[in-house]
Parts: structure tokens; C-alpha cells; sequence
């Protein structure tokens, strides 16, 4: 049991506002591993009074780049001597297998600390430009007061995602986790106080919807960083946009891998099948639709579902598991209902598409593979959040594209080919902002984030730390010249 009686509040324990509470049910036990503060409007108006005093009259936004860096390279070193432990936090929470947790999680949080540590001193924070009135100081300067809105599939990847580029731009920042996951974050922001990081300038409210939305529309908030469904993140761009506040969206997808003729179908088929199925298909990036040229596509179906049936799902605690459960019962539900429509729909169940014998307890589905499956059918067109893979037909590579780009999500993707200059090709046809040739991944220190429905702006690279600053231009006098 993880019980927590306070709220982190610009870096301090702080007395909750009410006595009601979240309680956190382990997805694969259903039993309470813990209970946090849940907070309410009057925590807000707190936590952002701290940011606002911390951002308005602390010296964090004016310290220089190199010394915010010093506090986050600090924090990288207490995390890294303590990840087991936020490990088995984050996969009593939501259910993730400690494999799982480390490639999808610790991995790329740790690619993302260094890639921070190092733009301290190569971001442009201030250049100089001559221009028709001569020159021009153009600065970098920290957005202000950012809420920090994160789901829980990756809590702590993506936690650190948005907390670590705000902080080294000076920004000031309140993290509001999903319910699901909320231990994990207030366990990391009081690492982050620990790290050295000023009084005011990290808060952690654990909460519901609506005080989420309280958050964003909260008139001392300057900018809104949400990760979260493509509905949910239409309601927050709304609220944000109404009152022109900065504003990233990282929301769904629907991403499509292409096979393309010439590939080793026994070889990729494991790599393939867990691009679409990790994390139990809880991921905005996963590669659920598999399409497949027709002359190969029996190959291609029967070894992708072959893999599916051999991985592992049980205990996420077990080091041998590959596939826990499912985040709640809600999203069993949710997903256990596409199987159904995709059956009703005439697509062809391969293989799973039920509830794991021998795992009574517990959130738990199949791996499930479909064949037969028309673009417009609705498990290939609507985000499922689960692990269930669509393989469609195609005959010819234009066909594959168009059908890829069939979609209002443009996330990610991938194309599987031994002709590497041909994949690239094709990878340039395709509308998403992440792309894989023979593996889908992305990398922390290049732009992540998507086209049409997926979301607006980018994370992560120099472009992330540019979503958290401010332009300014300031005009010499004429005639004056700094060389």
C-alpha cells in the first residue's frame, strides 16, 4: 500500500482543500495498492497562486539555462538509483509489465533527460540578426505558468516528456496525472524537490475531469501541454484556444505498417506484432493495422498471428510476462466491444479476441488478430486502445499509401522492406509525424507528434523546448552594431 495525505504544492506537501480521494485498484489484482489526495478547484487556485509567485517574482525564469540543467541532471541521478522502485509503483497502477515499463518508459525518459542536458547550451536562447534597420536581438524567454496534463499509459515517460523541457525554458509547471495513475507523479515531483528544484515551481494535483478543466481555463495558466484522446483533446483545445492560450495537443492515432513484397515475413513477424500490441495496445503510437500485399497475404497473416498467440500475458510482475491487463474495467469493455463489432462488421477472427484462460482476475484480453478486414470497417478506422490488429489487403504499393493516409489520425507508421531506399520513398508518401522502416520507433532527440486528428505541435528534439518559449525581438538602435 502507497498512501499519500498531501498534495505536492509548488515543491511541498501541502494539505489537501477537502478530504475526498482516489483510490488506485491494481488492474491485474483488483485489489486498493494505494490512495492520494483527489484535488479539487480550491487546490488549483493554490497551486497556481505558487507558479504565478515562483514564475512572476522567483528567480527560476532568469536562471541561467545551464543551472536549470544542473537541477534536472541531479534529479536524473537520484532516478536512476531509484527506478525500480517507481517501476513496481507504475505497474501496480495501470498494469504494465516491469519489461515494458523499462523499454517503454525508463528508456526514453532517460534518452529525453540527456537530450535536455544537452540543449542547455546549444539551444539558440538568444541570437542576433541583421535585418532592413540593422540588428535585432531575438530571445527565447519562458512561456510562463504551464499545465501539465498527462494520461496514464506511460505515465512516467510522459510525465517527464512535458515536466523536463518546461523547467529547462523556466517555465513554471502543474502536472495534473490521470486517476489511474497518480502515486507515480507525486512520488516523481517530490524527487524533483529533492533534486533542488526552487519552492513554487512544480506542482503534482492528482484529479478528475472537471478540475482538469479548471486547470486550463484557470487565468493564471499561460499554456496547456495535454496528451490524451483525440475527444478529449478537442474539449481541451477548445477550452484553451477560447481564451488564446498556448496550447500542444499529443492525441491519437490509427497507424498503419505497410509490408511491402520483398520482406522476410518470419523474421519481422515478432518485431511487427509487438510494434502493434505493446503496452496491451494501450499505446497512441501502436501499429494496429497491418497492411499486407494480397500475393503475400496469407503468409503475412498467419505468421503476425502466430506471434500474437505465442506472447505471453499473465501476471505483469512476472519478469517473463510480455502482455498484462488492461488500464480498468471500463477499458476491457471498450475494447472487448470492437472485437465484436469487427465480427459483425465480416471481418475474420485469426486468433484471440477473449479473455485469457487461467486469468480470472484481472483486466484481461487476448492478443487479437483480424483478417479480412476492409479499410472502412470500424476497427480499422476508430482508435481501440487495445490489443487487437486489423490485416488489410492491398495490391498495389499507391493502394497501400491511400489506404494508410484513410485516416483522421497521422501519428505514426511504418513500411517493412528489405529495399531500403524504397521504404524511405514510401515513408515520404505517408501523412503521419513519426515514421519506421522495419521497426517503428521514434527518437527523443527529433520532433514527435502528428498530423490531422493526432494532435498540434511537436515534443521532444529542439522543437519540444521551443513549444515551451516565448519570441521576442528587440530592435537596436540604428547604426549600432555589436561586432
Amino acid at each position: 500500500m502507497t498512501d499519500y495525505d498531501s498534495l505536492l504544492i509548488g515543491g511541498e506537501r501541502a494539505k489537501p482543500a477537502s478530504d475526498q480521494r482516489i483510490e488506485v485498484r491494481s488492474p491485474a489484482t483488483l485489489e486498493v495498492i494505494g490512495s492520494v489526495p483527489e484535488a479539487i478547484e480550491a487546490d488549483v487556485d493554490a497551486a497556481v497562486a505558487a507558479a504565478r509567485q515562483a514564475f512572476d517574482r522567483g528567480p527560476w525564469p532568469t536562471t541561467p539555462p545551464e543551472q536549470r540543467a544542473a537541477v534536472i541532471a541531479k534529479f536524473t541521478e537520484l532516478l536512476s538509483a531509484r527506478i525500480d522502485e517507481v517501476g513496481g509503483i507504475i505497474t501496480s497502477e495501470m498494469g504494465a509489465p516491469t519489461a515494458t515499463v523499462q523499454m517503454m518508459m525508463w528508456t526514453p525518459a532517460q534518452a529525453v533527460l540527456g537530450v535536455y542536458s544537452q540543449l542547455a547550451t546549444t539551444f539558440p536562447w538568444e541570437e542576433t540578426r541583421t535585418g532592413l534597420f540593422g540588428e535585432s536581438r531575438v530571445r527565447r524567454e519562458p512561456v510562463g505558468v504551464v499545465a501539465a496534463i498527462i494520461p496514464w499509459n506511460v505515465p512516467l515517460f510522459i510525465a517527464i516528456n512535458k515536466v523536463v523541457p518546461a523547467l529547462l525554458a523556466g517555465c513554471t509547471v502543474i502536472l495534473k496525472p490521470a486517476p489511474e495513475t497518480p502515486i507515480d507523479a507525486l512520488w516523481l515531483g517530490e524527487l524533483f524537490t529533492e533534486a533542488g528544484l526552487p519552492s513554487g515551481v512544480l506542482s503534482v494535483l492528482p484529479a478528475d475531469r472537471a478540475v482538469s478543466e479548471y486547470l486550463v481555463t484557470h487565468p493564471g495558466v499561460d499554456k496547456v501541454s495535454f496528451t490524451g484522446s483525440t475527444a478529449a483533446g478537442r474539449r481541451v483545445g477548445a477550452l484553451a484556444t477560447e481564451r488564446l492560450k498556448r496550447l500542444s495537443l499529443e492525441l491519437g492515432g490509427k497507424s498503419a505498417a505497410i509490408i511491402l513484397d520483398d520482406v522476410d515475413v518470419p523474421s519481422m513477424a515478432g518485431m511487427l506484432a509487438y510494434s502493434g500490441l505493446m503496452n496491451s495496445g494501450q499505446a497512441c503510437v501502436a501499429q494496429t493495422r497491418i497492411l499486407a500485399p494480397r500475393n503475400r497475404y496469407d503468409e503475412v497473416t498467419e505468421a503476425l498471428a502466430a506471434a500474437a498467440a505465442g506472447m505471453t500475458v499473465g501476471d505483469p510482475l512476472d519478469p517473463s510476462t510480455q502482455l498484462g491487463p488492461l488500464v480498468a474495467e471500463r477499458q476491457r469493455d471498450r475494447v472487448e466491444s470492437y472485437i465484436e463489432k469487427g465480427k459483425a462488421e465480416g471481418a475474420r477472427l485469426v486468433t484471440g479476441g477473449g479473455r485469457p484462460a487461467g486469468l480470472d482476475k484481472g483486466w484481461y484480453v487476448e492478443p487479437t488478430v483480424f483478417a479480412d478486414v476492409d479499410p472502412k470497417h470500424t476497427i480499422a478506422q476508430e482508435e481501440i486502445f487495445g490489443p487487437v490488429l486489423s490485416v488489410i489487403p492491398y495490391d498495389t504499393v499507391e493502394q497501400a499509401v491511400d489506404i494508410a493516409n484513410d485516416s483522421d489520425y497521422g501519428l505514426a507508421g511504418s513500411v517493412w522492406t528489405q529495399d531500403i531506399d524504397r521504404g524511405y520513398e514510401i515513408a515520404k508518401q505517408v501523412r503521419t509525424g513519426t515514421y519506421g522502416i522495419n521497426w517503428y520507433a521514434f527518437d527523443m532527440g527529433s520532433p514527435f507528434g502528428g498530423y490531422k486528428c493526432s494532435g498540434i505541435g511537436r515534443e521532444d528534439g529542439p522543437e519540444g523546448l521551443e513549444a515551451f518559449c516565448e519570441l521576442k525581438s528587440i530592435l537596436m538602435p540604428l547604426g549600432y552594431s555589436s561586432s
